[in-house]
């Protein structure tokens, strides 16, 4: 945006009651330092200027060739944006300190005149009419957010680039945590979670519920066959055990006999055990875990007990090993996923993103929780901090001086704000480009 076209005069305090002094301690600077100033300000409109007549002279000529050379609807884009951009920023910057060409505009030349007013009143605009809960909810709820969302998350590209910018984070996030941090944290959680509450009462709750249900049989069961297979494939094991103990003096036959018989005997209680769900046997296994799991509940002595087993598995070099092991296997394993587009994390994770966001489309329901989600959210920031955000703007606007300073920002800073101008220029037909581009790609 320019300020005026016209050259502007270098202004002196002397020349307006009660001005602001043009040098410290009230001293004027040199007259030809404003002349510079001035002489800078009006090369930096003369360029801003050209640079719109450029833009002008593109866009005619490229609408003129558009139609027999197809690529200078890019270049038509590109001129029409840049002097949209020129035009509004001269505009904005014009009304700032006066009226565009001399024109009295409503609601321009904006310093001198209404400052202090502008400021109060732009502040409790902003607060009343876009920082209201009410009107940021129904305008979210307008705009249907969670559908357009899952309409994009649905599309082909959308999950490919959920999963691109997530790997990116997720990299960042590896790169600026500390590794002796993280580990710090997963052992104090350890410790805080599992090693500082007693096993003892837990673990028995829950061995009770398990042995309530009957889900220990299947164990039980597995133990039985697994001694009757081994008695039986043992003969000799259980022969060389009754010949071990049997006094010197018993003839080596008799050992014989006794051993088979211990043999035959141990096979048939095993077998018997085996065969029968209610042996004695079993009768007094459930009998024996049932009162462990009350005595880990209840008795001092056993959970004294589990407290040492606890201790014994669980030290200090244990739990930082377990945290060191388990910080490194996650770290390694999601840097190894993201790197590989067809790992299966990123494989699944594009697969749920792209579910998700069919399920935001075809079910309303969700659609409507999501949207109410963003909608509440949206309006608790805005009735928490309304009035802080407001109060930006009346406050920097308080802190402005009257006319004076208006006119000296002209002078003294004026040169820079053609930059707006330029800049204006350019990032219009850059938008102008993008938004054409953009549009030819999706409904062209």
């Amino acid at each position: 945006m320019q300020v005026n076209t016209e050259p502007t005069a270098p202004t002196r305090a002397s020349d307006r009651p009660g001005g602001i002094p043009d040098g410290p301690a009230g001293r004027r600077p040199a007259a030809s330092s404003d002349a510079d100033k001035a002489a800078a300000l009006r090369r930096m409109k003369l360029l801003a200027l050209s640079l719109l007549v450029v833009m002008a002279v593109i866009f005619v000529i490229a609408f003129a060739l558009q139609k027999q050379y197809p690529g200078f609807e890019y270049v038509r884009a590109a001129a029409e944006g840049g002097m949209v951009g020129a035009l509004a920023d001269w505009f904005a910057v014009t009304a700032l300190f006066k009226y565009p060409m001399g024109i009295k505009i409503p609601h321009t030349a904006i310093i001198p005149r209404r400052k202090d007013q502008i400021g109060a009143s732009l502040g409790e605009f902003v607060e009343t009419n876009f920082l209201s809960e009410q009107v940021v909810k129904e305008k979210l709820a307008s705009a249907d957010i969670a559908r357009k969302a899952g309409a994009w998350l649905s599309s082909p590209g959308g999950p490919d680039r959920v999963a691109k910018e997530g790997a990116a984070v997720i990299r960042g996030a590896f790169k600026v945590l500390n590794d002796d941090d993280v580990q710090a944290v997963i052992e104090s959680m350890v410790r805080k979670h599992l090693l500082t509450p007693p096993w003892g009462p837990p673990v028995g709750r829950l061995a009770e519920r398990i042995f309530a249900d009957g889900h220990h049989h299947a164990l039980v069961d597995l133990l039985v066959d697994r001694t009757v297979d081994w008695v039986r494939d043992n003969q000799e094991t259980v022969n060389r055990l009754v010949t071990d103990r049997s006094p010197t003096w018993v003839p080596s036959f008799v050992d014989g006999l006794v051993g088979d018989k211990v043999y035959v005997e141990i096979l048939k209680f095993t077998r018997a055990v085996q065969s029968d769900p209610h042996h004695q046997v079993r009768q007094s296994i459930d009998k024996y875990l049932k009162e462990l799991a009350q005595d880990l509940q209840h008795d001092p002595v056993m959970i004294a007990r589990a407290e040492g087993v606890k201790a014994q598995v669980l030290g200090d070099p244990e739990v930082r090993e377990l945290a060191s092991r388990t910080w490194e296997t996650i770290k390694s394993a999601l840097l190894s996923a993201v790197d590989d587009p067809h790992s299966e994390l990123t494989v699944k994770f594009k697969a749920a993103v792209h579910d998700f966001g069919t399920r935001l489309v075809v079910d309303p329901e969700l659609a409507g929780k999501v949207n109410a989600w963003i909608g509440d959210a949206a309006g608790y920031l805005v009735k928490t901090y309304r009035s802080d955000i407001a109060g930006v703007i009346t406050d920097t606007v308080a802190r402005w001086d009257a006319e004076e300073t208006s006119q000296k920002i002209e002078l003294q800073v004026g040169k820079d704000l053609q930059f707006i101008r330029i800049n204006g220029t350019v990032v219009g037909a850059l938008a102008g480009l993008a938004i054409f581009t953009v549009a030819t790609l999706l409904f062209g």
